[in-house]
């Protein structure tokens, strides 16, 4: 059965069903929260709790800690963005922990960004050790996955793009909000994570809605590719991928054939100003709820709520 972890800045908590318990713990990290599983069962099990809403809530991962995301992962997105998901191969990239914010933390934009776009992602929250080499199978992915996070994989699409790289477009502070919930999975659990459903909307408009099914590869295909030259350790993140939805997609085929044939000044003018006529971008005062969850409720990420404020 799923455990529920909250974070506030001086505690933990646990969600029961009468409200939220603390957690008697020396913890400051999700890593150090992690290792003291007698506390959070404690928790769970004893009395004394306070309405969840009444907590001011952050994020549930700490950082400083690795922050690993996957690259186009959901066929529908692919496809979206012009590949095929057929040959797309796993990769990565990183973002800086400093990103991490709250689940109800503004999110910044930076005053040179003009195309800010948005990705709810499920984060796996590494639980144990896992050296180079780590070999994981279904059977164990329990063991080395703690728990599932909602996140936004916020990005500045105007740095990104011109750059060919990811690590400063998405690791602007506020660009990585996580929660409101830590919530640990048993390993029976685990075989129904792709019965998960990701939903992301901008001021009550849907843009985002499909489940973990869509995921071209799975935690397991993930985790043993990743740690063939990367190590993880207790509390790091690893953001799985984001559907279709985003602001950004692919121009048609006509265009894309014709920017082809320009210099790449050219045919980056052409294609931006194309984009800041996309009325999908997000602009300060949008507000953004994304939320994790199966469609029957037994697993529940919640939702969080952010709203984009301009930055310097």
């Amino acid at each position: 059965m799923s455990t529920s972890i909250l974070r506030t800045a001086d505690a933990w908590w646990v969600v029961t069903p009468t409200g939220a318990a603390k957690v008697k713990t020396g913890a400051t990290t999700t890593a150090a929260l992690l290792a003291d599983r007698q506390a959070i069962t404690a928790a769970a099990t004893g009395g004394g709790t306070v309405p969840v809403g009444e907590l001011a809530l952050v994020s549930p991962v700490t950082a400083p800690c690795r922050v690993v995301a996957q690259m186009t992962n959901f066929a529908s997105h692919v496809t979206d963005t012009g590949g095929n998901p057929a040959t797309v191969p796993l990769t990565f990239f990183r973002k800086s922990s400093g990103s991490i914010s709250g689940p109800y933390d503004d999110v910044v934009r930076p005053a040179h960004v003009r195309l800010l776009d948005y990705e709810v992602e499920i984060g796996l929250v590494i639980g144990q050790e896992m050296p180079v080499g780590t070999a994981v199978t279904p059977d164990d992915l329990a063991d080395h996955v703690a728990g599932l996070v909602v996140t936004n994989d916020v990005s500045a699409r105007d740095v990104q793009l011109p750059q060919t790289q990811f690590y400063e477009a998405k690791s602007y502070p506020t660009f990585t909000p996580a929660g409101p919930r830590l919530v640990l999975l048993d390993a029976g659990e685990f075989k129904r994570f792709t019965d998960l459903r990701l939903k992301l909307s901008v001021n009550g408009e849907p843009r985002q809605d499909m489940t973990a099914a869509d995921m071209i590869y799975d935690p397991v295909e993930t985790l043993r590719a990743l740690t063939r030259f990367q190590r993880l350790d207790p509390g790091d993140l690893l953001l799985t991928g984001t559907p279709v939805g985003t602001a950004l997609s692919a121009p048609p085929k006509p265009v894309q054939k014709l920017a082809s044939l320009l210099p790449d000044a050219a045919k980056w003018r052409l294609f931006f100003r194309g984009q800041a006529r996309n009325p999908k971008y997000l602009r300060e005062g949008d507000v953004i709820e994304a939320s994790v969850a199966t469609d029957d409720g037994a697993i529940d990420l919640g939702t969080q709520r952010t709203t984009v404020r301009g930055g310097t």
